[in-house]
């Protein structure tokens, strides 16, 4: 069963890499060249910014999923590296969200909370 998962984690990373190289290319410029994309805060800034971020955020989401792929090949799992691995997706995807939106998209402090408590609560 490890190479299974193996296999999985690796499929996983080419999903993930694919989403995120491919959505940008043909997805999101496409969309961005758009006349009428909706503007938030007075232009399409923002509009565009949040897209892009949310859009890559999955990639991220599927890279920590791999992660855990990888440590179920390795049992017996330990929560606390669960915990790591969880914690460490969402303080990425808080840095993503900050940066992404220059701090006006208000996902990031939830991102940020959620990653702190991850880490906290299964290391102690």
């Amino acid at each position: 069963m490890e190479i299974a998962l193996y296999i999985s984690a690796i499929l996983v990373l080419c999903v993930a890499a694919a989403h995120s190289y491919l959505g940008e290319r043909y997805i999101l410029i496409r969309l961005f060249r758009k006349n009428d994309l909706t503007k938030l805060f007075g232009s399409t800034e923002f509009t565009t910014r949040t897209l892009r971020f949310a859009w890559h955020l999955t990639s991220i989401a599927w890279l920590g999923l791999a992660s855990v792929l990888v440590l179920l090949a390795h049992p017996p799992i330990q929560p606390r590296i669960i915990g790591l691995v969880i914690g460490i997706i969402f303080l990425a995807h808080f840095a993503i969200a900050l940066a992404g939106s220059k701090g006006k998209h208000l996902s990031w402090p939830v991102f940020l909370i959620i990653g702190a408590l991850a880490i906290y609560a299964t290391n102690t």
